[in-house]
């Protein structure tokens, strides 16, 4: 259905090449509020059949440019899970604290627990994007055997390695890129500067970052490339229109759901076989008795019919 918006290692992504304002998989914005919200009672069902059966995690990764609309989506599409066994970081720049430790340090914190799901606004890709944009190697502390030129080489592999690792623990991790175009993305700063209720949306570092434009694009193309695998696929979905964008994550976190395939747990005959004692003890306790089984009615003799008196008479 959205096989075209994935990437898992088979094709190359170009994103010049990606279309962001396509609307593909339904015909009006109607028809994908009503498919999301058949998929939002799927979602919320499989949650808490993945909950119950607590044998793998899934990671939702959304990375996107400004204004993308990562939050809304984020809000939209997760809207219907339960808040047991799930939970959002949003990863802001590093503390000093956390630029001490290893970069996948503060990754590794927030990973599920079998049974849970976890959402990422922003996650480890920080690491190839802004930090290969802003060059920021150069103003953070390296011992002298970094080689600065293979640098970026390294991360990806350290990334595409470390969710094969997470693979091969029961966690996925599916990375979602929200597709705006740089138009797009200036109707909507445009919008938070004329509407008063979006003023506080608007910062001027998010537009300072539109002078690196080019460089943020061919920075997701080479992640997108680099980290794409069966077992950790990029989704990158249209985002200049906000209702079909959220419309095709319901369907990538669905689908990942359903390939999941959580169940219940089943119950053991053994185990059944307690639960009479136990739903003795509960009705003693609440004053609930058997009711007396009812004696068998008595059996009545059929009523003799004209013709069966008839047949006697003859006899």
């Amino acid at each position: 259905m959205f096989d075209h918006y994935r990437y898992d290692g088979s094709r190359k992504f170009s994103i010049d090449h990606s279309e962001t304002n396509e609307t593909s998989l339904v015909k009006d914005r109607k028809e994908s509020e009503e498919k999301m919200a058949e998929n939002n009672k799927l979602i919320d069902e499989l949650q808490d059949r993945l909950y119950a059966d607590k044998k793998e995690g899934v990671i939702f990764l959304f990375q996107a440019m400004d204004a993308a609309g990562k939050d809304g989506t984020i809000r939209a599409a997760m809207s219907c899970l339960s808040p047991h066994g799930v939970h959002e970081t949003a990863f802001k720049a590093p503390s000093s604290n956390e630029l001490a430790h290893d970069y996948l340090w503060r990754i590794e914190q927030s990973v599920p627990a079998k049974g849970e799901i976890a959402i990422f606004n922003r996650s480890q890709y920080e690491e190839v994007l802004i930090y290969r944009v802003k060059q920021l190697w150069k103003t953070q502390a390296n011992a002298k055997r970094i080689n600065f030129d293979t640098i970026m080489d390294n991360r990806y592999d350290d990334i595409k390695n470390y969710e094969s690792y997470l693979w091969h623990n029961n966690v996925r991790t599916v990375k979602i890129f929200l597709n705006v175009s740089r138009k797009e993305q200036a109707k909507r700063f445009l919008s938070r500067i004329e509407e008063p209720e979006k003023n506080w949306k608007f910062s001027e570092s998010d537009y300072e970052e539109r002078k690196y434009w080019d460089d943020y694009q061919s920075a997701f193309e080479d992640a997108i490339n680099h980290t794409s695998t069966k077992h950790a696929p990029w989704f990158v979905v249209p985002a200049d229109h906000k209702w079909y964008m959220r419309y095709v994550v319901s369907e990538i976190i669905l689908d990942t759901l359903k390939d999941m395939d959580p169940q219940y747990p089943a119950v053991t005959a053994e185990r059944l076989e307690t639960f009479a004692t136990y739903k003795t003890a509960l009705e003693d306790e609440l004053g609930i008795k058997d009711k007396p089984e009812e004696a068998p009615a008595e059996e009545t003799k059929p009523k003799k019919t004209k013709k069966d008196k008839k047949k006697h008479k003859d006899k």
